[in-house]
């Protein structure tokens, strides 16, 4: 990465936690020099030098900058460790706020006269896909059917929550379609049954749509989720999912019976 490619990713990140761009800008000329005044700063920077003050002000504020009062005055950067601390500090700070905000709203009833078992639902993006993903496996009961279509789904935190739910008595099957994913779920959950599928059909994009199947979740037989992707890779960031819950709802009616297709006898492993 080019020392500019750099510098406007550091910019950008430290907006996306929070800080303004002016003082994004200014703890990123900072964190190139070991101290610089206002007019130093402005220069790197390219903030204009009365919004620097204003900028390492709110930057002082929250720990991220130190200051020398001479004349003129000169401010230094916190290392990057220590800057890095701070800011996942407030982050997490802000995340617990949001959480209680949200659990202390008063509900809201709708007479929406439709029953939940007959609808079904989309979710767009990997990460949300994944949450929505461990969140059913935590949940689950008595058995977890999985059928992986792309390995790259194998998330540590999902792995971590087939792991987790085998061994709480869940009885956990997951169906892959190579041998290289087989080893990877015997190794890393010794208490599921893990076969293959024959369900090698679920990355084929022959039909010139480029949309693979990443998974398919059945959870005690009346919650279901069907990923898919589309360019081949959920390293993109562009996986989709559907997701219905109940055994009147045709889609996890299709989808149980499809997976009953791509399972195989327990003894055909042995």
């Amino acid at each position: 990465m080019s020392d500019l490619s750099s510098h406007e990713d550091a910019v950008e990140s430290l907006q996306e936690l929070g800080l303004k761009e002016y003082e994004s800008k200014c703890f990123v000329a900072l964190s190139r020099i070991s101290s610089g005044t206002a007019k130093e700063i402005s220069e790197i920077s390219e903030v204009p030098r009365t919004r620097v003050y204003d900028a390492t002000g709110v930057l002082e504020s929250k720990g991220l900058v130190e200051v020398q009062h001479s004349n003129p005055q000169r401010f230094r950067a916190v290392g990057v460790s220590e800057a890095a601390e701070i800011l996942r500090a407030e982050y997490e700070q802000r995340i617990d706020r949001l959480v209680d905000s949200l659990h202390d709203l008063e509900p809201v009833t709708l007479d929406e006269g439709s029953d939940d078992h007959h609808q079904v639902w989309s979710l767009s993006g990997t990460t949300a896909v994944t949450s929505r993903t461990t969140d059913l496996i935590d949940n689950a009961e008595d058995e977890v059917v999985m059928v992986v279509g792309d390995g790259s789904v194998l998330t540590d935190s999902l792995v971590e929550a087939l792991d987790s739910a085998a061994a709480d008595g869940v009885d956990l099957l997951v169906g892959v379609i190579d041998d290289r994913t087989r080893e990877l779920i015997d190794s890393a959950v010794p208490d599921a049954t893990v076969f293959i599928s024959g369900l090698e059909w679920l990355q084929e994009t022959d039909d010139g749509s480029n949309v693979g199947i990443t998974r398919l979740l059945l959870v005690d037989r009346d919650a279901i989720l069907v990923g898919s992707v589309t360019g081949g890779s959920t390293h993109s960031g562009s996986e989709h999912a559907v997701f219905g819950r109940g055994l009147k709802n045709g889609l996890v009616v299709i989808a149980s019976r499809l997976l009953s297709t791509g399972r195989v006898p327990q003894e055909a492993d042995d």
